[in-house]
């Protein structure tokens, strides 16, 4: 996997565990707990000694995932964590000839910037990620939102602060990469070799970013849809929304002509149709390339899925904020 397909991968997955291990032996357990979960990625920081050991073993329980090394403050930290099998390298703060060694070992680097002279420096050493860290401590989404106005090229990982209750307003920002975070890899649960737990974090995790909601239910009434929509008008008295190519009526849309599904479609929404596709083909969904819908930005906000559920075929659709 060379480097830009390792940070789109990245973005893929949305949120980075961070981990200290102090216990060698609990790092295959919790490697598989963590991709058990919907979170096959890990930043395994050198806070600790057995930091080089515990990547191995990751790498060994689960050869797919991703993993990289946090706090990494020296020269001789980066080597460790090359030789580990290490895949990107996070540090605390900006230190330009950590920056230098790690773009001439051909590594990413996602040093700690909290200023904009940081950025600058970021900028001129030729990164384009960064992390914004100690992200609650400085200001959190609103600071990040302040400081990315001049740079528009830059992109973020917070870490620090980052939890369940405040993701969602982190990711909601395109400027945001993934967040780092600690919530659900507890130091307590990882002690006690509890990974069915960390294995239930993890996915709570993700299902808390992704969000997925059924949106609305569409009906392939073609013909009847004006008659369709005339009685679903008086049942739930609520007025009706024609469109090009269906009338909405509260949550149901009825297609005026033939669509995707036998019956009609579910539609589901989530916070980022790119992270909810790349999910779902994990558990085994294919997706209508020819049905995709992007942005002007390039990011994809609608997508059919190859296959139904009783008639009903079934598509994504990008939240309304």
């Amino acid at each position: 996997m060379n480097n830009t397909a390792l940070m789109k991968r990245i973005y893929e997955l949305g949120i980075v565990p961070v981990i200290a291990l102090d216990d060698v032996e609990a790092a295959s357990g919790l490697a598989k707990a963590l991709c058990k979960g919907g979170l096959a990625i890990a930043e395994v920081t050198y806070r600790t000694a057995c930091a080089h050991d515990a990547m191995i073993e990751m790498k060994k329980a689960c050869p797919d995932m991703i993993v990289g090394a946090g706090t990494v403050l020296t020269k001789e930290q980066v080597d460790s964590a090359l030789d580990a099998g290490a895949q990107f390298i996070v540090s605390p703060g900006l230190n330009p000839a950590i920056v230098s060694y790690c773009l001439e070992k051909q590594v990413p680097i996602l040093p700690g910037c909290a200023t904009p002279s940081d950025l600058e420096k970021a900028i001129e050493l030729g990164l384009s990620i960064v992390k914004f860290f100690p992200a609650e401590a400085n200001g959190g989404i609103k600071a990040i939102k302040a400081m990315s106005a001049p740079y528009k090229d830059l992109r973020f990982m917070p870490t620090g602060g980052v939890n369940e209750n405040n993701l969602s307003a982190y990711l909601s920002f395109d400027k945001i990469i993934a967040c780092g975070g600690t919530w659900m890899v507890p130091k307590e649960l990882i002690k006690t070799k509890d990974f069915d737990q960390i294995e239930h974090l993890t996915r709570t995790a993700v299902k808390k970013m992704l969000n997925l909601k059924l949106a609305h239910v569409g009906i392939n009434a073609e013909d009847q849809s004006d008659l369709c929509a005339d009685i679903l008008n008086k049942f739930s008295y609520e007025a009706s929304d024609d469109r090009e190519k269906s009338i909405f009526v509260g949550d149901v849309e009825l297609m005026k002509k033939p669509a995707y599904g036998k019956i009609g479609h579910l539609a589901y929404s989530t916070s980022n149709v790119e992270r909810a596709v790349f999910y779902l083909k994990q558990a085994g969904f294919t997706f209508d390339e020819n049905s995709a819908v992007y942005d002007a930005n390039g990011h994809l906000t609608f997508i059919y899925a190859n296959e139904e559920v009783h008639g009903f075929a079934l598509h994504l659709v990008k939240e309304k904020n």
